[in-house]
């Protein structure tokens, strides 16, 4: 299963990328919320790093395999999760994610139906069944800014805020504004048991704060 891929850009399409490795060059297929951020990911010799989904596309003489590329982990962890709605598949999730994973979140949280509609390929029926799947278990991926999600399972209050806090500062939140966030938090449910959970309560106290 390849994870990772690192080579130089030898060309772009709509939606892919081709990697030279070595003496390969491999098609890499990126969603276009990504892609139209892509070049703030090449060094100044056009030489890219990208965590890859790996997948076969099996079809009824053939199976081809397939490389789905992201900024990051939690760029991927959100691709993953978007998949798991009936009927959208990997493909379909790289036409579908057109806008910025947080306002995809945003959308999805708030059921708003007409801005799902609005991603291609996403019709009125599939918007609901997307909001009916993952409705309360994006959270944590609305509070992207930029960095890289570390999940945890730590069950102790000290350790999830010191894990917590690492993370909201490397998403670009200053120190005393995560302490804020996280003590909220704590302030009305002291039965919090992952960072995960932590920070799918945190972006919903802050989803709440922005519609007062």
């Amino acid at each position: 299963m390849i994870s990772q891929i690192s080579g130089k850009i030898v060309s772009k399409k709509n939606n892919s990328l081709f990697i030279n490795v070595g003496s390969m060059c491999y098609e890499v297929l990126i969603p276009t919320a990504i892609i139209e951020a892509i070049k703030e990911l090449e060094d100044e010799d056009g030489c890219i790093k990208l965590v890859t989904y790996h997948y076969f596309q099996t079809e009824p003489s053939r199976s081809i395999p397939v490389l789905i590329g992201f900024a990051n982990n939690l760029e991927k962890d959100f691709f993953e999760l978007f998949i798991t709605v009936s009927g959208i598949g990997p493909k379909a999730a790289v036409r579908a994610l057109a806008l910025p994973i947080p306002s995809i979140v945003e959308a999805i949280d708030g059921a708003n139906y007409s801005l799902l509609q609005s991603l291609p390929g996403i019709g009125k029926q599939r918007a609901r069944e997307i909001v009916a799947k993952l409705q309360g278990k994006v959270g944590r991926f609305g509070l992207i800014k930029e960095g890289v999600f570390k999940q945890s399972s730590l069950g102790d209050n000290e350790n999830l805020k010191k894990e917590a806090m690492a993370v909201l500062i490397q998403l670009q939140y200053r120190k005393a504004e995560a302490a804020q966030m996280i003590n909220r938090v704590f302030a009305g449910n002291s039965k919090i048991n992952s960072v995960e959970e932590l920070l799918n309560e945190i972006y919903k106290q802050r989803s709440q704060n922005d519609k007062k």
